[in-house]
């Protein structure tokens, strides 16, 4: 049984993997609309002429938002978090796990449960209402508003994720942990 749900785990962690690897090519397509909308603008003002819109802006916003909504699973998937550890790094293996087992229990799951409850209605009248920029030539809102619902359930299933491998260190099968995912990983609760 742990067997499986480690599989299902390590797949949860791919997942994970391949959109926080998304979000850093959007970081980099981020920036560089930034730089056109900085660099349009100051040749735009040299030759009297408006070189960028609002669309760009917009892009600009929402693409920078998009790196956050798609790392969230990542960053607690690789435990990059922010902790205030100053205890917690000197507790054994088990009991970071225990910790941690229950804080995603208790915090992390209701949370995300929350999160996606009170998204849903306001992205599902977005989507309805084909909510659109106000600003001249901006982009519509719903799908914007839609990655945020997504954002938490990819947030959730890493929790699901991490509720399974902390129950296996809870149980001694750390050696099953490590068949199932990359060695680093398998160490981060050292």
């Amino acid at each position: 049984m742990l067997r499986a749900l480690l599989k299902f785990s390590s797949f949860i962690d791919g997942i994970s993997e391949r959109t926080g690897g998304m979000s850093v090519i959007l970081v980099i397509v981020t920036v560089v609309i930034g730089f056109y909308n900085v660099l349009v603008r100051y040749v735009g003002q040299f030759i009297g002429a408006q070189l960028s819109s609002n669309l760009f802006i917009e892009m600009q916003w929402y693409l920078y938002s998009l790196v956050f909504f798609l790392s969230f699973a990542y960053i607690l998937k690789n435990g990059i978090n922010v902790r205030v550890d100053f205890i917690y790094a000197n507790w054994s293996r088990k009991r970071k796990a225990m910790l941690d087992f229950w804080g995603h229990i208790f915090l992390l799951i209701p949370y995300c449960i929350i999160g996606i409850w009170v998204s849903v209605n306001p992205v599902l009248i977005s989507w309805r209402q084909w909510e659109q920029s106000p600003d001249p030539s901006g982009l519509p809102r719903a799908p914007l508003k839609t990655m945020i619902i997504v954002a938490f359930v990819l947030l959730l299933l890493q929790v699901i994720s991490e509720l399974i491998k902390l129950y296996a260190v809870l149980q001694g099968e750390e050696s099953e942990i490590e068949k199932f995912t990359d060695h680093k990983e398998a160490l981060r609760l050292e």
